[in-house]
């Protein structure tokens, strides 16, 4: 084939590159690149008069929108699928701003979902002024129950002693967070009070505070959150999305903390299946968001957790990996925490301890399709296996080209 070859293309950077490449004038730049990057974007339900609307104007822009059939007739509500590239979209919104049917805004919920798709490298304060570094290379936030009955590790560091040493040896392995847990949320556990949480994870955030170290407390519970922010945390991961403890939420927006909200339907059963798995969680996802914005929670100190394994079954859990970089659509850092989980287990026939092969598969996984942080409990394998998967997605090749499939 005389060295014909297909290129993909992932980011702006390596459009420009190609372009340059092949001696394109850099002045018609503007007019190709928009037209080198192709988005799905899929609404849910649209009423029929609106989805008509988009659908010929997104038609007339040169683009493609599929809406259900019966649609056509003007009546009721339909999904729209939207298929174009850049150029598409930016005409497409500009005729839906001045459209009736609740077009304006749904023009400015779709312009947003485009921006937030390539998350921006940001530094973020956190409380005792550290920070974290997002949207670079993912972070590695490991694991440290002080519980006897996490499904894992229970009761391997419930002394104190050896829970600060094993965070210290998390930290030299890489790890940038530890994440300090004190009442294990497994399925079929009970949840321990927070008296009782209090006792376990406080004599071990006492110890790690003095070091140089980057806290977070896995905690549903304000009262906890509470203890642990005032003592040297900087971040809350509650597994409830502010929705089991009404009383967590207004102790985030005090300490300003960062807050990790992760989709649960575990603890948190609903009446209702997925209708679909992905729209739905964003959904759930997008609605504790606003709620900790409106409440004064900094857009910058939010991350969201898909919740791997918490009321969602081996195949849904393998599914939302395989989609996670959708999550990015609602322009928040993503976080994943798969490590060990069931869902490996049931899906390879792995018990606990014979699962970290499997992990670090969903790991790369992860980092492939956007995760910023990945919550993990082997913390030296999973840096590497992070670093190495983001070495190959940055590399640009020998010459500054851009990467291709031969």
């Amino acid at each position: 084939m005389a060295g014909h070859h297909v290129v993909e293309i992932f980011d702006e950077e390596e459009a420009r590159a190609l372009l340059k490449d092949i001696g394109v004038d850099p002045g018609a730049y503007i007019y190709l690149l928009p037209k080198a990057f192709f988005r799905f974007i899929k609404l849910k339900n649209i009423s029929a008069r609106a989805a008509l609307i988009i659908k010929q104007e997104m038609l007339a822009k040169g683009g493609e929108a599929a809406i259900s059939r019966s649609a056509l007739s003007a009546e009721g509500y339909s999904d729209v699928l939207l298929m174009g590239n850049l150029k598409h979209y930016r005409l497409l919104l500009d005729k839906l701003k001045v459209q009736p049917f609740g077009l304006k805004s749904l023009a400015a919920e779709i312009g947003a979902m485009l921006e937030a798709v390539v998350l921006k490298r940001a530094t973020i304060a956190l409380p005792g002024k550290r920070s974290l570094d997002l949207g670079g290379r993912p972070l590695v936030m490991g694991i440290l129950n002080v519980t006897p009955d996490s499904f894992s590790d229970g009761g391997k560091f419930s002394d104190t002693e050896l829970a600060v040493e094993h965070a210290l040896e998390m930290a030299e392995e890489g790890a940038d967070i530890i994440d300090i847990g004190g009442a294990s949320s497994r399925p079929g556990t009970h949840i321990v009070d927070e008296t009782e949480e209090l006792k376990r994870v406080m004599p071990v955030v006492e110890k790690l505070a003095g070091h140089n170290l980057t806290l977070s407390i896995d905690t549903f519970r304000g009262s906890v959150a509470e203890a642990c922010l005032a003592a040297g945390v900087h971040i809350v991961n509650d597994i409830g999305r502010l929705q089991l403890d009404p009383g967590l939420l207004p102790v985030v927006v005090r300490h300003r903390a960062m807050i990790i909200m992760m989709h649960n339907r575990l603890q948190m059963p609903s009446e209702e299946p997925y209708k679909d798995l992905i729209a739905d969680i964003i959904d759930e996802l997008h609605q504790s968001a606003a709620q900790a914005e409106a409440a004064g929670v900094a857009r910058d100190r939010i991350v969201i957790d898909p919740g791997i394994g918490f009321g969602k079954t081996p195949a849904q859990s393998r599914y939302i990996i395989r989609h996670l970089h959708e999550f990015n659509s609602l322009g928040y850092p993503v976080l994943l925490g798969a490590s060990r989980k069931s869902f490996i287990g049931k899906t390879l026939g792995l018990e606990v301890d014979d699962r970290l092969e499997a992990s670090l598969a969903v790991t790369a996984m992860a980092v492939m399709n956007g995760a910023q942080i990945i919550r993990v409990h082997d913390v030296k394998e999973s840096r590497r296996v992070i670093d190495m998967t983001w070495a190959i997605m940055q590399e640009k090749g020998h010459d500054g080209r851009a990467r291709v499939v031969q």
